[in-house]
């Protein structure tokens, strides 16, 4: 339903955000979160960069397959966010963050 003339929907789709956790929590055994973004260290071209972090803080080790797997799926979830950018998306609450800024103190 739109809210709005501006294709502005009024109840976001967030069944769709949390299926997408409910999937990667399987999927990825122990992640809390998964961060994501198009710049990947050891590539020159934009390429879909994963990184799982359990509840501690301590990167969980992903298969090739299964970290392009969760970009894209995320990517695909939230297609207007600007992916050059890295966002952190949190499988307990199944939101997306920006993570660029964060940890970073003047």
């Amino acid at each position: 339903m739109l809210a709005t003339p501006s294709d502005t929907l009024a109840c976001p789709d967030t069944a769709r955000q949390h299926r997408l956790a409910a999937q990667l929590a399987d999927m990825i055994p122990g992640a809390a979160t998964i961060r994501v973004s198009l710049t990947a260290p050891a590539q020159k071209w934009p390429h879909p960069h994963t990184v799982a972090k359990d509840a501690g803080g301590a990167t969980v080790e992903l298969s090739r397959t299964t970290a392009r797997v969760a970009a894209r799926w995320i990517m695909r979830v939230w297609s207007d966010v600007n992916w050059t950018r890295p966002h952190t998306f949190d499988l307990t609450t199944a939101t997306l963050t920006r993570s660029d800024l964060v940890g970073r103190g003047r």
